[in-house]
């Protein structure tokens, strides 16, 4: 099991959102305990420093995190947002943000749980109602569900990472090819 978070969306809110990956087949889940959503933010830089999530910190983040994935997929498809799903997210969103502080050596975040997850929610209503709202498509991949933000020229990336998605479809593509090329040459 890889438990490695990624980041290739363009925007924290549609990375926090992949986090259940897969949602079409196997559903692999990141947040298996409040270690990898401690880790998330700390990996992700939404904070520097962040208290140790408790089972219902991660149950908390889980409903936020499928409530922006559900506004994220309405808004792709170009489809009225879910009530409930709003009111998720712009609960969160009213909770008090981690505030950086500035130190001797720099800028420092240090949050709850709460705060952590409010700068979450509050990424996903700039995001949603922001000018990135056209730049935003789903993986060409049919396995992955992610969302990103195609800032690629003239908006042609089908994929959300290369390495991840890219790669596998390109690979398979070219296997497929030369597989048929090969049943046409032994005729």
């Amino acid at each position: 099991m890889n438990l490695e978070h990624a980041f290739p969306c363009g925007n924290p809110a549609l990375d926090f959102a992949a986090t259940l990956r897969a949602r079409r087949s196997v559903r692999f889940e990141m947040f298996v305990s409040g270690d990898r959503l401690d880790a998330w933010y700390l990996e992700s830089r939404i904070v520097d420093a962040v208290t140790p999530a408790g089972a219902s910190d991660v149950e908390r983040a889980v409903t936020v995190r499928e409530a922006i994935y559900e506004l994220v997929t309405a808004r792709v498809a170009g489809e009225d947002f879910d009530r409930g799903a709003l009111a998720v997210v712009n609960n969160a969103a009213r909770r008090p943000p981690a505030a950086p502080q500035l130190t001797a050596t720099g800028r420092w975040t240090d949050a709850t749980q709460e705060e952590a997850l409010s700068v979450v929610a509050r990424t996903a209503v700039e995001l949603l109602s922001g000018p990135d709202v056209p730049l935003m498509k789903e993986c060409g991949n049919p396995e992955c569900t992610r969302v990103y933000i195609d800032r690629s020229r003239g908006m042609r990336r089908q994929w959300c990472d290369m390495d991840s998605c890219g790669n596998k479809l390109k690979a398979a593509a070219y296997r497929a090819r030369k597989k048929q090329a090969q049943a046409v040459d032994s005729r």
